[in-house]
């Protein structure tokens, strides 16, 4: 089964979140071993983005909401442990030595 959003094929996790979002996850998360430089880039341009789409983190939260919801059996595979019988140690009371 093919996912397209926008005309655009997701073919992969990252990708559908990319075009889900429309700015690269990166943006958001940064990338390991960027300079303080890129990363005062990056979060500018985050801030920009964000001027110009005050809405996108409701429809980041709702995105994520529905993600969830429909994969929740997967996500939350909770299998309750069994619980060991009672046991019980005989009392010592009154024991002899």
């Amino acid at each position: 089964m093919r996912t397209y959003i926008g005309g655009h094929q997701a073919v992969s996790v990252k990708d559908f979140i990319e075009l889900a979002l429309g700015t690269p996850v990166e943006l958001w998360l940064g990338e390991e071993g960027e300079t303080s430089e890129e990363r005062a880039a990056r979060l500018d341009a985050a801030r920009d983005i964000l001027a110009d789409n005050p809405e996108l983190p409701d429809d980041v939260a709702r995105i994520a909401a529905e993600v969830i919801e429909a994969h929740a059996p997967e996500l939350f595979n909770v299998v309750p442990l069994a619980r060991p019988a009672g046991r019980r140690r005989p009392s010592r009371k009154g024991a002899a030595a």
